[in-house]
């Protein structure tokens, strides 16, 4: 058979370039045109729907909706510096602010507006600036504003997050003692405030009896999450990639040594969503924005919310949001799932955790459209045959007496307008007994008897059972058809050797369990060692084969050969403040503010500082400590900061990174602008010197030739 009229797609574009290039037109070259922020179907539709009170409060709507988004960010607030961090904002950062927003709008800088501290987020951590993120980012004199907010972000100082998007981690109400799960986790800024949350209380608990387990659907995505939480590095979190709604009942050890089901008590269900309240920060929404994604989103969004509700303990509670402003993906999700388990679940007003956030009740009563919104039903009756498999009976309100016992007014609407935010919706739910069908132990789960302790693997006993080379191996990951296969998770065993040559160099307290010690390879010379939770252990163990375990553990410590030193390991800085917890006096070194500076300021790893640079006092401890890792010390009235250090046969230097070393000097009260770039001084520099180089390249007669234009000019 012939190819008839099939076309080769690459073929085609080939040939579309070919064309274009000889026409001389190039989209890439053409000016980039505005978004018309403007839908007649949206309009109408939300019209419909009564959202706002009168005509009035509508053309305030319409208005806000139509303008580009604040940005916003909050401060790590469990951090030691975390205080002394947000004063500098409020000092240095906000009259740099100040200055830079006077001499882009060209207005006296008495006239330009503070940053606003938004009322209901804890311990005024988080603030909104009256500036986009197009404004921050493309505007030179708010270069310095741009770097600091890159900077911290990068050192897990600060995080830059939609104001709005902040509210579902606090109605949760996570303690340092919950097992949270967040369903719909990428790309993880609502997850690092669960595990800020988690951590609160540091002078309680060295390591939180809690975890923070976060999935996400797409493979891609939950990197993109590890990445956002790696910054944070907590030992009690976990990546997973499983379907949410299809989310597998996870195993844990019980006190009774044998299995049982784990169920959570604080649940996060922030579901994809058609997402018209993000109008604000992606316009382009504006162009293919129709009824149709969320009449498809609906059973996506009740069937996540639904295994949650399973998932969830009995006393437990569980949040539902959306950056949707549409009711079939918010009051109609809810009200099925409340009425579906008859008392099992109930509405509770979260609004005292939020003192001074303005917002609505949820909706009582809406209506449902065709998808061009020319047909509007008040009851399935009135949907046409053709859409009962778009429009179903449950999108619709209950009656009104069935309706006044559900409690959705305690549900809370957001719209742009209230406080120039984008739009949002959040519901809390109580579960007050268990579902009829939920499975709670392993019997309906496990055929067989199965033991509660997995084997630890380890090289040896890997290539005795399978009697073959291991198919993961040490090797690089492979491309799979749903991602990448992971390495595994090999814990360290009792008698391990790294681990008592780690114990006895860096001291290390005999509470910090060596069983939650584990690597990713298979290999006897491990590389990076990493530290988790004991309860992320036994989830690990437990449930590696029953669903993809994505990442776990923070990185404590890194193999450093060095022929000076008789130990092979060192301290990692992202894992320190864990492992700082557990250890001695023996690898530790406490200096002044400056020699801290100095160390910090010395960038080129091949010059290190020499230990007679530093005071006399820092030069007799480092007479004690033997070639290696250590811990440096800085104890301030506002806080204290360690980070790791590398003590060599005649120097001393600190193991961090550019964003940690600015973050701390700037602490310090140190400019970090000789570690700065403008981006924009560099562009003209470059510019400079390739105009200079072009005319290096010319011939003398045309460069004599141009000096005379020029001087005609």
């Amino acid at each position: 058979m012939g190819r008839k009229n099939k076309q080769n797609p690459f073929a085609a574009k080939k040939r579309q370039k070919k064309e274009q290039a000889a026409s001389g037109s190039d989209r890439r070259t053409e000016p980039y045109e505005e978004i018309k922020r403007d839908n007649e179907k949206f309009e109408k539709y939300y019209r419909l729907q009564n959202i706002c009170v009168d005509t009035a409060e509508w053309q305030q709507f319409s208005v806000t909706i139509r303008e580009n988004l604040p940005s916003a960010f909050r401060v790590t607030g469990f951090k030691d510096e975390a205080k002394a961090l947000l004063n500098i904002i409020k000092t240095e950062l906000f009259a740099e602010y100040i200055r830079g927003v006077a001499e882009l709008r060209g207005t006296p800088a008495d006239q330009v507006e503070r940053p606003l501290c938004l009322p209901w987020y804890p311990d005024g951590l988080a603030y909104q600036l009256h500036l986009t993120r197009k404004d921050i980012r493309r505007s030179e004199p708010l270069y310095r504003l741009h770097n600091f907010l890159i900077n911290e972000t990068n050192a897990g100082a600060i995080s830059r997050q939609e104001a709005v998007s902040m509210i579902p981690p606090i109605v949760l109400d996570v303690k340092p003692t919950d097992k949270v799960l967040d369903m719909c986790a990428a790309p993880g800024s609502k997850t690092a405030q669960l595990i800020e949350a988690l951590h609160a209380e540091p002078e309680k608990y060295r390591i939180p009896p809690g975890f923070v387990l976060a999935n996400d659907v797409d493979n891609n995505r939950c990197y993109m999450l590890v990445h956002q939480a790696k910054r944070l590095n907590s030992p009690c979190f976990l990546v997973t990639n499983h379907d949410s709604a299809y989310f597998p009942n996870l195993m844990k050890s019980a006190a009774n040594g044998m299995k049982a089901v784990m169920k959570f008590n604080k649940i996060l269900c922030d579901v994809p969503c058609s997402g018209d309240g993000t109008l604000r920060k992606n316009p382009d929404i504006w162009l293919k924005w129709n009824l149709a994604q969320a009449y498809n989103l609906h059973g996506i969004q009740y069937r996540i919310i639904r295994r949650g509700a399973e998932m969830l303990e009995v006393g437990g509670r569980l949040v539902y949001s959306t950056c949707s402003l549409n009711p079939i993906e918010n009051e109609a999700v809810i009200q099925r799932i409340v009425s579906d388990y008859q008392g099992a679940l109930e509405i509770v007003d979260a609004s005292h955790l939020l003192p001074g956030l303005k917002c609505k009740p949820g909706l009582t009563e809406w209506k449902l459209a065709s998808k061009e919104v020319d047909e509007v039903y008040s009851n399935f009756k009135e949907v046409p045959d053709k859409y009962h498999t778009i429009i179903r009976p449950n999108m619709f309100p209950l009656p009104k007496d069935q309706m006044a016992n559900l409690g959705l007014e305690k549900c809370i609407r957001i719209l742009p307008h209230f406080q120039d935010t984008g739009g949002f919706f959040v519901a809390v739910l109580c579960k007050k007994r268990q579902f009829p069908f939920e499975i709670n132990d392993d019997k309906h789960l496990f055929p067989k008897k199965i033991e509660v302790e997995a084997a630890p693997k380890s090289s040896e006993s890997i290539q005795i059972d399978e009697g073959k080379s291991v198919p993961w191996g040490p090797q690089r990951k492979r491309r799979r058809l749903h991602g990448y296969k992971e390495d595994p998770y090999v814990f360290f065993e009792e008698n391990d050797h790294d681990w008592k040559e780690m114990r006895e160099f860096f001291d290390l307290d005999d509470s910090l369990n060596y069983r939650c010690l584990l690597t990713r390879c298979v290999t006897e010379k491990k590389k990076n060692v990493y530290y988790c939770s004991e309860l992320i252990r036994d989830l690990v163990l437990l449930n590696e084969d029953s669903i993809k375990i994505i990442n776990t553990g923070v990185k404590a410590f890194a193999r450093c050969e060095n022929r000076h030193t008789d130990h092979p390991f060192r301290l990692a800085q992202e894992g320190l403040q864990t492992t700082n917890a557990f250890m001695g006096p023996k690898r530790r070194v406490e200096i002044s503010k400056d020699d801290l500076i100095l160390l910090l300021k010395c960038t080129d790893p091949t010059k290190p500082p020499s230990t007679t640079l530093l005071k006399e006092s820092t030069q007799e401890r480092c007479k004690e400590l033997s070639v290696g890792s250590c811990i440096i010390k800085y104890t301030d009235q506002r806080f204290t900061l360690n980070v790791v250090g590398w003590r060599g046969t005649s120097s001393l230097r600190a193991y961090v990174d550019k964003n940690e070393t600015m973050h701390i000097m700037r602490l310090l009260g140190v400019d970090p602008s000789e570690f700065e770039i403008n981006k924009y001084e560099k562009a003209r520099e470059e510019a400079l010197k390739t105009a200079e180089k072009t005319l290096e390249e010319l011939p003398a007669n045309e460069i004599k030739c141009f000096g005379e234009d020029a001087q005609n000019d």
